[in-house]
């Protein structure tokens, strides 16, 4: 964009959507850790809406922080923080972010290796505070199948760029939750053949 801002048409098209399974699936007020935020769009539209909720975007690289800090400085809510530049795939951070009600994750397993994903899933268990959900938004395998053509064509593309990135199965990332100690509480179809993982750590209200 003219002022230096990162646009991402799928952030657009996709917020609404994830904003009605936070609604349903996120306290009424608490701390908020979202991973990879990307542009910054989600976290401005989701602070916006959820203004009880203190939200702290993360990124790892440096285009995307600066994009974020102008959607920020844009829409000047009370309620989101200055981003922070956080790997989620790195081994060692979730205790030093722990004490999460919510952690978000959208549109990044796909483009990672399995034992990254695995990493962050065991991490973000680690950031939560008891009773406290993580949600984990994308395109994933259905028992090892792709639900449409373009996701197939999609998936296969990734890895011929790389053979350890692609789709995740669901079943593959069921078991992965419940091996970080999390229980898996919805798996909610999404537009454009997208899921949402919503798991729980225990202990907390329920």
């Amino acid at each position: 964009m003219p002022d230096g801002r990162l646009h991402a048409p799928s952030a657009q098209r996709n917020a609404q959507a994830i904003l009605t399974v936070l609604k349903q699936h996120t306290p009424s007020k608490g701390r908020v850790l979202e991973l990879a935020s990307g542009t910054g769009q989600h976290a401005v539209t989701f602070a916006d809406a959820l203004p009880d909720l203190d939200w702290q975007p993360t990124e790892v690289d440096a285009a995307r922080l600066a994009s974020i800090r102008l959607w920020a400085a844009e829409a000047a809510l009370p309620n989101l923080r200055d981003p922070i530049r956080l790997d989620a795939t790195a081994p060692g951070w979730g205790a030093d972010h722990a004490g999460q009600d919510l952690i978000l994750l959208v549109n990044l397993l796909h483009l990672i290796p399995e034992p990254a994903v695995r990493t962050l899933i065991t991490e973000a268990a680690a950031a939560l505070a008891p009773g406290g959900r993580l949600m984990l938004y994308g395109p994933f395998l259905r028992n090892g199948e792709a639900t449409s053509e373009g996701d197939r064509a999609f998936h296969t593309s990734l890895q011929a760029q790389d053979p350890a990135i692609g789709y995740k199965d669901d079943f593959d990332m069921a078991d992965w939750i419940h091996a970080a100690g999390l229980e898996l509480i919805d798996l909610i179809d999404m537009p454009s053949n997208n899921l949402v993982f919503v798991a729980r750590k225990a202990g907390g209200a329920a």
